[in-house]
């Protein structure tokens, strides 16, 4: 080693012959220096014994091996020679990875551990750790990706959600509700740790969903409706829905708050705080309007004369107070005619709200022609195309088809009018209202 650590022209060489051994794990492979220096040539043919000429020399880890042992060192273990070349262990990358995948498992085993002392045997968050070894699933590529960027941090993690997985227990018990931010500064001083799209956040849904024996939610809705389920209470206040004309009951009785509104054919801003303890919704109408844009719902509300219909503003994608609402105003008995902009995010809300509710959910101002009217300037990106293909409802794809090959958006404010025909007395059924 000392030997060949003080001849510069054998570096390159010992750099390629560890990465072969590296690979193979024994002499094995063919080595190439390319633009080979005359010392290298020189150096190199003084063990192997052969003569290079070329630019790039080649020869194989073979040769190189059996060249040594002819020389004064003999006998000579080239691994040996290696790794006190570099000063450091020389392992296969195949044993590389056996060997991090036993620290990972140790890693979760030491997890396991910790809450077997803590809690006792029969905690919850201790059947979750061990199906996660076992099976590799339930989070468990999560914890490890945050394992290979920062083994200290994976371990705050696993804490802190196993902890929370704890505390649910608790609170189930009780039977009392928890805002989401107070239930994770209590677990991890940090009230947002446990926020969706988080880290943390949906590594504790991964927790919930395997005790629970259920799947990971795939929207916000199910989401809030999981930690709902838990005994957790997400914001209450931003979930909000715009509501003109909409009658509530709470405790038996019809709330005063929301009479006034429709008596003074005043709108009115309905939060997921508003609707704890509603037990029953009223429309005016049978049949209920929701359009996706303020400025359409302000515009309708401006000019209809007459106070006995019923609209919701959604705002955009439906938000969990507007879900809730519309499944409360389906069990009321009225139908919804629904109207977004036509867009592929609009379709898309639409479709959604389709297939969820079936077709008591009509479909208003949606249909191609339409979708010539609202037509604007602004051009859709191929992201959007691509959103497109998942519509299902067939009256959608038909308008689905229309966007493709205008490729640009239509937007609910130029068919105001349109809308607001549809609504006026003389008009009971909206035109275009399509199951």
């Amino acid at each position: 080693m000392e030997y060949f650590k003080s001849q510069k022209a054998y570096n390159r060489c010992f750099r390629e012959l560890w990465k072969k051994w590296r690979s193979y794990g024994k002499v094995a492979g063919r080595i190439t220096l390319k633009n080979a220096s005359d010392e290298e040539r020189r150096a190199i043919s003084g063990i192997t014994g052969k003569m290079f000429f070329e630019k790039d020399i080649r020869f194989t880890f073979l040769e190189f091996e059996q060249g040594l042992q002819e020389t004064r060192f003999a006998p000579v273990d080239i691994k040996i020679v290696l790794e006190e070349y570099f000063g450091k262990e020389l392992v296969t990358r195949q044993g590389e990875k056996k060997e991090q995948q036993k620290q990972k498992e140790h890693f979760l085993e030491s997890i396991y551990e910790y809450f077997q002392k803590k809690i006792g045997t029969e905690a919850a968050v201790l059947k979750w750790i061990s199906e996660m070894i076992s099976s590799k699933k339930y989070g468990y590529q999560l914890i490890m990706r945050e394992y290979e960027k920062e083994p200290k941090q994976a371990r705050i993690l696993a804490y802190h959600a196993g902890n929370a997985l704890e505390k649910l227990e608790e609170i189930r018990n009780v039977q009392c509700a928890l805002p989401l931010a107070v239930f994770a500064a209590e677990v991890s001083d940090n009230p947002h740790y446990f926020d969706r799209g988080t880290t943390a956040g949906t590594f504790l849904v991964h927790g919930i969903c395997y005790e629970r024996k259920r799947q990971l939610p795939e929207n916000a809705y199910q989401w809030r409706e999981l930690l709902e389920q838990e005994g957790i209470v997400p914001d209450n206040i931003s979930s909000l829905v715009h509501v003109y004309g909409l009658k509530m009951k709470k405790e038996g009785n019809w709330h005063p708050a929301y009479e006034a509104f429709c008596e003074e054919g005043e709108p009115y801003v309905v939060t997921m705080e508003n609707l704890k303890g509603i037990t029953e919704v009223r429309p005016l109408s049978k049949k209920v309007y929701i359009v996706e844009n303020e400025m359409v719902f302000s515009y309708l509300i401006e000019n209809l004369q007459r106070k006995n219909y019923t609209l919701l503003c959604t705002s955009g994608q439906l938000r969990f107070a507007a879900q809730k609402l519309i499944g409360m105003i389906l069990k009321s008995g009225s139908d919804i005619y629904y109207s977004g902009d036509i867009d592929p995010d609009g379709i898309g809300i639409a479709d959604r709200l389709w297939q969820k509710y079936g077709n008591r959910i009509h479909l208003w101002r949606m249909e191609p022609k339409d979708y010539e009217k609202s037509i604007s300037g602004e051009a859709i990106s191929e992201t959007g195309v691509i959103k497109l293909e998942r519509i299902v409802h067939p009256q959608l794809l038909k308008t689905a088809e229309y966007i493709r090959e205008k490729r640009r958006s239509g937007y609910q404010e130029n068919i105001l009018k349109e809308l607001l025909t549809d609504m006026e007395p003389e008009n009971p059924v909206p035109n275009g209202g399509q199951s």
